[in-house]
């Protein structure tokens, strides 16, 4: 009876502790990532061949995927897969892993989890600065005009390249030297809009295949030699002709040969994509293309109807890989600073190819913090790959990757509340887990509690908890019915 008694009573007590648990994972069906407690029960010690009660054996969370629901919000991330994300506390550095991807950006800019831990990946190890002006690093409001914004993926790494240019329509001026690679202020705004098109077009090449061998473009430059014609030149009615690309350009004698030499010079300097230059003493037309790779046709040339020597001296090659990309970026650079501007390109490069491991900055989402655009905040995106970005103007500034961890025992990860879970010895040390699962950005995991199991599991915990209280009052009134029997 005083057994049967006591088998109640660790019933009562087990069962409480069933009921907590499950109530647990009631309130939290709705709490994002978090994973499901499960209790199990051991029968106690026999003796005289009956057992002593029950006991709980264990309380293990089960960390299978909970649904993942589009939240289009920016800063939510899901782990579709192992592993964890990697927190660490403010005030003491604890590291803490999670998978409640609520993200939101703090008061000094980090991206942080929503009891304000921070969260930990890898930043851009190296940048690179192209500039007209040395003293220019960063996009200041001057650099008003967007170039180009790209990624560029080679080996498991990212260059991240931006470009920004001032104001080349208001500061382009026209030249003062005629005859020698003249252009008007139009021109030079034409010259570098192609050169626009062109530097973008070739990070696509680069980015579509950025494992190419590196080769440097080069420039056409090609030659007319009017020099055994020009005493032909007498008056108004002589002329000097250049055809190039089935274009005529014409001009009549002025003046003087050498004038008349000059304004052809600067006609043809002024076509979009050219420049040209005079050598008066040999009477040779030097007419070079600016576009790296970009081939023109010079058909012929004529003194009045008389046809004269043309030489192509340098073809133009496109070339590949980085150098092909450099190559015209300098031309464009030139181009921009030829018409009164300065240029700019900042190029942040991510290497996160090492999975041996786990990234461990913090995540700045502030670009002038990061020393990238001046006093200016951007809105913030997170791809697939975990790869965090901050836009501004156009231009997509990559600032960091969230990192996920991975444990060999995830069941001996210790709870700390908050949805968070620290290390153990049966846990073992975290490893990088970057290939075991995939980021889904705008979307959070769900608990991975089933409504209906659990409401199902709590009725059976009742009746449990109500059968071991009967088995409680029944021995009691065993034990007074003894009693009685003895009186």
């Amino acid at each position: 009876m005083i057994g049967a008694l006591w088998n109640g009573m660790s019933g009562i007590s087990t069962y409480d502790k069933a009921i907590s648990v499950e109530s647990n994972n009631v309130s939290n069906v709705n709490t994002v990532g978090h994973k499901l407690d499960n209790i199990t029960f051991e029968d106690m010690l026999y003796k005289s061949g009956y057992g002593k009660g029950v006991g709980t054996q264990s309380i293990d969370k089960q960390f299978t995927q909970g649904n993942i629901k589009p939240t289009n919000v920016n800063l939510d991330v899901a782990i579709e897969g192992d592993g964890f994300f990697v927190v660490s506390q403010r005030t003491n550095g604890d590291i803490f892993y999670t998978r409640a991807g609520d993200f939101q950006q703090a008061e000094d800019g980090l991206l942080e989890t929503q009891d304000h831990m921070k969260v930990l990946g890898l930043t851009p190890q190296n940048r690179t600065v192209i500039s007209s002006d040395v003293a220019d690093n960063i996009f200041s409001n001057e650099f008003s005009k967007n170039l180009a914004s790209i990624d560029v993926n080679s080996n498991k790494t990212v260059y991240n390249i931006n470009a920004r240019a001032t104001d080349y329509y208001t500061s382009a001026v026209d030249d003062t030297e005629n005859g020698n690679n003249y252009k008007t202020a139009s021109s030079k705004i034409n010259d570098v809009e192609m050169m626009i098109s062109d530097y973008v077009e070739k990070l696509k090449l680069f980015q579509s295949n950025p494992d190419a061998q590196s080769l440097s473009s080069t420039t056409q430059s090609s030659q007319v030699n009017f020099s055994s014609q020009l005493t032909q030149l007498v008056d108004e009615n002589d002329y000097l002709s250049v055809t190039i690309n089935n274009s005529l350009i014409r001009q009549n004698f002025d003046t003087d040969i050498e004038t008349t030499l000059k304004k052809l010079s600067d006609k043809i300097s002024n076509i979009q994509g050219l420049t040209s230059n005079v050598d008066f003493n040999s009477g040779v037309l030097n007419i070079q293309g600016i576009v790296p790779g970009k081939e023109f046709n010079l058909v012929d040339a004529t003194v009045n109807n008389e046809f004269v020597n043309v030489t192509k001296v340098q073809n133009a090659i496109l070339g590949s890989g980085l150098s092909m990309v450099e190559s015209s970026r300098n031309a464009l650079k030139t181009a921009i600073e030829n018409a009164g501007a300065k240029f700019l390109e900042i190029s942040n490069i991510l290497a996160y190819g090492d999975n041996s491991v786990i990234g461990s900055n913090e995540i700045n989402l502030r670009l002038n913090a990061l020393g990238l655009v001046q006093d200016v905040k951007g809105d913030i995106s997170i791809s697939d790959d975990g790869f965090v970005y901050v836009s501004n103007n156009n231009n997509d500034f990559l600032v960091g990757k969230i990192d996920t961890a991975g444990f060999k025992n995830v069941q001996g990860l210790s709870a700390a509340g908050g949805n968070n879970y620290s290390v153990t010895k049966e846990s073992g040390v975290a490893f990088n887990a970057n290939d075991l699962n995939k980021v889904i950005p705008n979307s959070l995991e769900n608990a991975n509690v089933n409504f209906g199991n659990t409401l199902s599991t709590l009725l059976i915990y009742q009746k449990a908890f109500e059968a071991n209280s009967k088995s409680i009052t029944t021995s009691d009134d065993f034990i007074k019915t003894a009693i009685d029997m003895i009186k």
